[in-house]
């Protein structure tokens, strides 16, 4: 199969020609974004040293980032999206130079969209800790190396408050709205709690208040993985050649998150017991369909995402607690005054309902009508992605309150 064959058999416009070709080659060591590539849409801010919970620090943090739309006089139109683990700061637009896919939510951002950019400034950085931009541990230490496994362990609370420095270098003291999925609901309801005075609003969309023991296994999972790949070599891989990074590990963690992305119903709908090919795979040679699905998915993600990037994300979530050192999730949740709207899916395996029901019980209903919303989807967690005209039109009820 050549590469255009290749990019034949994706979704148009979801990832750009140069990727869909180097799928058919050797994986690179890492997928990060790095000085020197295109930058694309991306803007950066440096913010200096920021220190972190648990005393570690960074010297300088980048944040890089992405808007749309534009800021009034007095600054009171800005929202802030905040993307989940393996998003980025291309929240809209097409794939190309220097973004190897398109926009993760398309259909909410735009002219005329729910979040109607006629009307809102609309920020999206890259999370401290990602791979697409901001400070991370492919980015290099003042050594001039990567930082690699030396870069800290973050706390979710540790990235909110590296976004609330970000937010004064933009000149924005009070966000119109905070919205986030997913990680990004764990930051937006860290905004609402850690610094209420400095928002409006809230849109937390499929994240619970704290992250179970469920998640915080799955996670593990994921992160042994990676760990567990020859080539990870304790996080110090960057100088491998093409095809000898830990792209195995990491893809292996991405497929095993992928089955808690969607739901068993919506899988076995879209492939039951389907082959790939002509061959059974009973024969020990073929391949169910849904395996050469997992499969294709884990192979993409090595091509845009970082090894050590995804252990300091996960841990970040698994870290994910409102109520720690706050006297509990009830008392850390009355801290709450923005105008919040709460969503969650009803097919979420990975967050389900019950976790947003524990935030929603908590907020003062007088905020905003119907604050509490399940969204009936098969789509599992990755509902709040794929079902677009339905979140629109709850994000746009929380933007017109």
């Amino acid at each position: 199969m050549d590469w255009q064959t290749a990019a034949d058999s994706i979704p148009s416009g979801f990832i750009s020609d140069d990727v869909a070709r180097s799928l058919l080659g050797k994986p690179p060591a890492s997928g990060a974004w790095r000085d020197g590539d295109n930058p694309g849409d991306r803007q950066f801010v440096n913010l200096g040293r920021q220190q972190f919970e648990n005393g570690s620090s960074l010297p300088n943090v980048r944040i890089a980032f992405e808007t749309w739309g534009k800021k009034n006089q007095d600054s009171t139109n800005c929202v802030l999206i905040l993307h989940a683990l393996t998003g980025d700061s291309h929240v809209t637009g097409p794939a190309g130079p220097g973004h190897p896919t398109s926009g993760w939510w398309e259909g909410i951002i735009g002219s005329g969209a729910p979040i109607d950019t006629d009307r809102w400034f609309v920020v999206a950085p890259n999370v401290l800790g990602g791979c697409q931009g901001s400070t991370g541990p492919a980015s290099l230490a003042p050594n001039g190396q990567e930082w690699g496994s030396r870069f800290p362990t973050l706390t979710i609370r540790d990235q909110v408050r590296v976004q609330a420095a970000f937010s004064t270098a933009l000149g924005i003291e009070r966000w119109a709205a905070v919205i986030g999925g997913s990680m990004g609901g764990m930051q937006a309801l860290e905004w609402a709690i850690g610094f209420p005075e400095r928002l409006e609003r809230a849109g937390i969309l499929a994240s619970p208040a704290f992250s179970d023991a469920d998640s915080i296994a799955l996670n593990s999972i994921q992160n042994e993985a990676i760990r567990s790949d020859s080539n990870f070599n304790s996080g110090n891989y960057y100088d491998a050649t093409e095809g000898d990074g830990p792209h195995n590990g990491l893809a292996l963690a991405r497929r095993i998150a992928l089955l808690s992305y969607r739901s068993g119903s919506e899988l076995d709908e879209r492939f039951g017991r389907t082959w790939q090919s002509d061959i059974d795979p009973s024969s020990g040679k073929g391949k169910f369909a849904v395996e050469s699905y997992l499969d294709f998915h884990g192979n993409k993600f090595t091509r845009r995402f970082d090894a050590n990037s995804y252990l300091v994300l996960s841990n970040a979530m698994s870290s994910h607690d409102v109520g720690r050192g706050r006297g509990g999730i009830q008392a850390a949740l009355s801290r709450i005054t923005a105008k919040t709207l709460v969503l969650g899916i009803s097919s979420d395996r990975l967050f389900p309902i019950h976790n947003q029901q524990i935030i929603a019980q908590h907020l003062d209903s007088k905020f905003l009508s119907e604050p509490f919303v399940i969204l009936e989807s098969d789509f599992g967690h990755d509902g709040f992605l794929i079902e677009q005209e339905a979140v629109g039109q709850h994000v746009n009820r929380l933007l017109s309150s």
